[in-house]
């Protein structure tokens, strides 16, 4: 509404009450100032406001009356969530995975959810890291917490995040935790996590799946892992190199001297494949490459060559242009022919349809064929690109070593074949003249 009120789409504003216009003083006035300036009105059914009228000298003690209003509110609906939390109730309605809901309370399921949330335990425990665990779970086909929920578009994908959340989710070791996080007032619907004396923590609501000292012994060796953790190291074709299957990104990986897909890499081999490719054949192609086209681009007579080409190709699109021209306008006559012959009742309605129809059909291929080559022939645009693309070259006209810069100005995106062929995506194309 902001966005629409500016760009002056309306004239005025009808609200019930200020209250349904906004709900905190700040946006309040910010409306106010907004319309004024735009010439707009506001007017609320109860009569508090109009502008129409000048009755805005309430304006202020509404605005503020409205906004204690929903602090109230959201104050009620805290104490009503710590009531739910001190009986033992779980507010949500999705349970933790291996926990089902059944009026209100946590109640372990009868299916394979809580096996696995123990196995999950035990091999972190045991060593193994979150993402080794979840290729794990994927490649043996156990069902995600999304498919168990019944999420319609749950995907089959264990993630490392998923099993952080159970790793350190309290309710498995039988206390209720509500209100771990909160909004950060009334009038910012941003959400944070709460210090964990404000949380409200109900201890043994529930059977617990994991033993309290399994659950503290995970919670050390979280921490105690997050120490080691070092930030990951950019490499040369970071966001640039994709597997051209399941368009995931490849992952570098230093003992390959290489990159690898990113699904194959964290999911394992039932989601993708190797695409596996060396670092240095990649420079070597791409440098490769460049320096040919700047070696082509560079020449005296290169210009001019094109430009002999890119006329030559002209003429041969204007006269195939022609050719379409002609067509249409004997397509158009014959339509203009047969609207008569029904005119003057010489054939039916269905057969005029069925005429029309086909020549319709055949039009609109035609003209669709003449657009394409009259937007071909447009030479301006080609000397334009080449030129420009010649400036940039000539910035890397003696260079031996391929550098970021130069990488992500000169290529868009390179896709992997499942035999290591790499597809390049200049961000340029030279002309191709037959």
């Amino acid at each position: 509404m902001i966005e629409d009120a500016k760009a002056k789409k309306f004239d005025v504003i009808l609200a019930k009450e200020l209250s349904r216009l906004a709900r905190n003083g700040e946006l309040s006035y910010q409306i106010k100032n907004l319309c004024e300036n735009q010439g707009i009105h506001i007017i609320t059914l109860d009569n508090a406001i109009n502008t129409l009228t000048g009755n805005t000298h309430m304006f202020g003690l509404y605005a503020w009356m409205y906004e204690q209003e929903s602090q109230n509110t959201s104050n009620r609906v805290k104490e009503s969530v710590k009531s739910r939390a001190t009986k033992g109730l779980f507010r949500g309605s999705i349970p933790p995975y291996g926990y089902e809901l059944r009026d209100g309370r946590l109640f372990i399921r009868n299916d394979e959810t809580p096996s696995i949330v123990k196995r999950i335990y035990d091999e972190y425990l045991a060593g193994s890291g979150r993402v080794s665990i979840a290729k794990r779970l994927y490649n043996e086909g156990i069902r995600t917490p999304a498919q168990v929920s019944g999420r319609s578009n749950a995907s089959d994908k264990w993630h490392d995040t998923t099993l952080r959340l159970i790793l350190t989710n309290p309710h498995y070791v039988g206390d209720l935790v509500q209100a771990k996080t909160a909004t950060v007032s009334v009038t910012n619907k941003k959400r944070k996590i709460q210090p964990k004396e404000e949380q409200i923590i109900i201890p043994n609501t529930h059977e617990a799946i994991i033993p309290r000292d399994v659950f503290d012994a995970v919670q050390h060796q979280v921490k105690l892992r997050k120490r080691y953790i070092t930030a990951p190291k950019l490499h040369l074709f970071t966001n640039i190199l994709f597997c051209s299957d399941c368009g995931s990104g490849l992952w570098y990986r230093a003992n390959r001297q290489g990159y690898i897909c990113g699904s194959y890499s964290r999911h394992g081999k039932k989601a993708c494949s190797k695409h596996n490719i060396k670092e240095s054949l990649l420079i070597d192609t791409i440098i490769s490459d460049i320096k040919m086209l700047i070696e082509k681009i560079n020449k005296e007579n290169y210009i001019k060559e094109l430009q002999s080409k890119t006329e030559k190709s002209k003429t041969k699109l204007q006269r195939k242009a022609e050719k379409y021209t002609k067509q249409i306008d004997v397509l158009k006559a014959r339509k203009r022919k047969y609207i008569k012959l029904l005119a003057d009742d010489q054939i039916t309605q269905d057969d005029y349809l069925e005429i029309i129809e086909s020549d319709n059909a055949e039009l609109a291929m035609l003209v669709e064929k003449k657009s394409e080559l009259l937007f071909s022939s447009e030479s301006e645009q080609v000397f334009e690109s080449i030129k420009k693309l010649k400036k940039e070259l000539l910035q890397f006209l003696n260079f031996d070593e391929l550098t970021p810069e130069m990488l992500h100005r000169l290529i868009s995106r390179i896709e992997v074949k499942e035999d290591s062929t790499p597809v390049i995506h200049y961000r340029f194309n030279l002309p191709r003249f037959e």
